[in-house]
């Protein structure tokens, strides 16, 4: 469903975004009726990038499990990481990728997600999954595939 950037192309954004107080503050949480509504949430508001609704949706203890390790957890961080994916492509972003669910498979209030994602800058379409932790209408923790580095731009 929704995801995200090369390894190390995510920490150079994560680290080189803005300080949070150049950033929107913090959106107040939005709680979803349900772990599904949850993740179609998340991959909506990821797919437009639209930065406020996806801090809405995760609590203070978010984690995210990226590939090799690397783990960003709370929502400044989680904040800091978004900031950086929804920029243009122009500004090392990747805002214009589009991930669509090609399968899932849910277990109680985790739902993992077999994905493609496609974008105009893109060679080819990118496929990866994720498990999306939800509890009380919250994403509380995402563990993805999605590396950066695999991607296949355009010349």
């Amino acid at each position: 469903m929704t995801r995200t950037l090369t390894i190390s192309v995510i920490l150079a954004i994560a680290t080189t975004a803005p300080a949070m107080a150049d950033e929107p503050n913090l959106p107040p949480l939005v709680v979803q009726p349900g772990a599904q509504l949850v993740v179609d949430e998340h991959l909506d508001a990821l797919n437009r990038c639209d930065w406020d609704r996806l801090m809405a949706q995760y609590p203070p203890e978010v984690e995210i499990h990226l590939p090799d390790g690397v783990v960003i957890k709370g929502r400044e961080e989680v904040g800091k990481l978004f900031t950086g994916f929804c920029k243009s492509r122009s500004d090392g972003g990747l805002r214009g990728l589009v991930f669509t669910t090609e399968h899932t498979f849910t277990v109680d209030g985790t739902l993992n997600v077999q994905w493609r994602a496609e974008a105009d800058f893109l060679a080819e379409p990118y496929r990866g999954s994720d498990a999306y932790v939800t509890k009380d209408g919250l994403m509380y923790a995402q563990v993805t595939t999605f590396n950066g580095s695999d991607l296949k731009f355009k010349e």
